[in-house]
């Protein structure tokens, strides 16, 4: 399978994909189309998260595994810190080394029970991604990516503190970070900035996520812990009652911050899907590019 940070530094811009693992079977026959479609676009890589609070893991590992099994395409595993303890995160690892698969994404996770409860570490767990992150370059030749957030991470005291976590994330030996989406250039540049001046030279992959429907747009604050900025939902409710045009403008809107992410230097972009395809693969035609090869 190809290294990740090979890729982004290629100098073409590495595009790519996240999917959530499905509730059932028929969500998973479901997931399998859009993977296929997908698919033809040829990925850099394409990502499988472990959901709310480390559910659905079980499906997790195994779709994941048949993306590397039965696709051209190069999966990266998400694996979180969530209820689990050292032994079983060993475990997981070492389950991913047997399949080889050779590129995790550590997170630390989402408190169980949802964002609005306090974390709490698993008695014989970890406490930090960056613990995660040096547990996995212990046990193997992977390539580990972690998380970045350009809006601050709802924890955060401040977008400093979260330049500096990042930093021991690279330090740990991390060696590109995937952004939470968000939705202006300002932030990713920010971000960016701040990690360069503390002598970090970490890839930064942006990730976005087109809005398909004005629903979406109370989620995406709760899940970023941001409001999303009015720029964006001005546009969006302007054509509130037209679910078509909502998409269309969605899509633009995606396209627009991507185009200026990648003047911007960032070495791709990580379309956060939803398990679907269509908009997605719009605002691929839109940009124009191929994948990093």
């Amino acid at each position: 399978m190809r290294s990740i940070p090979d890729a982004l530094a290629q100098g073409v811009p590495a595009i790519s994909f996240e999917f959530f693992p499905p509730k059932d079977d028929a969500g998973e026959a479901a997931l399998w189309e859009t993977i296929r479609q997908l698919e033809k676009t040829r990925p850099t890589f394409v990502s499988v998260t472990y959901g709310a609070g480390g559910a659905n893991r079980d499906r997790t590992i195994r779709v994941t595994e048949r993306i590397a099994n039965e696709t051209t395409m190069t999966p990266m595993a998400h694996l979180t810190c969530v209820g689990h303890s050292v032994a079983e995160l060993r475990n997981i690892i070492g389950h991913y080394a047997n399949i080889r698969l050779r590129n995790i994404l550590a997170l630390r996770g989402d408190p169980q029970g949802g964002l609005d409860q306090p974390w709490v570490r698993h008695p014989e767990g970890l406490d930090h991604a960056d613990e995660l992150v040096a547990l996995i370059r212990e046990l193997g030749p992977f390539t580990v990516g972690v998380a970045a957030f350009p809006d601050r991470h709802p924890e955060s005291p401040s977008l400093d503190h979260d330049a500096d976590v990042l930093v021991r994330k690279a330090e740990a030996g991390a060696a590109f970070a995937i952004t939470q989406f968000f939705f202006t250039r300002e932030a990713y540049a920010a971000l960016r900035d701040r990690v360069v001046a503390r002598g970090c030279d970490l890839p930064i992959v942006p990730g976005l996520m087109p809005v398909t429907n004005v629903r979406q747009l109370a989620r995406m604050t709760e899940l970023s812990g941001q409001p999303v900025p009015a720029a964006v939902t001005e546009r969006l409710q302007a054509v509130a009652d037209d679910p078509a045009a909502v998409r269309e403008v969605g899509v633009e809107i995606a396209t627009e911050l991507a185009q200026q992410l990648l003047a911007e230097g960032a070495p791709g972009i990580h379309f956060i899907t939803m398990n679907r395809s269509p908009a997605t693969l719009q605002v691929w035609e839109n940009l124009g590019i191929s994948a990093a090869q």
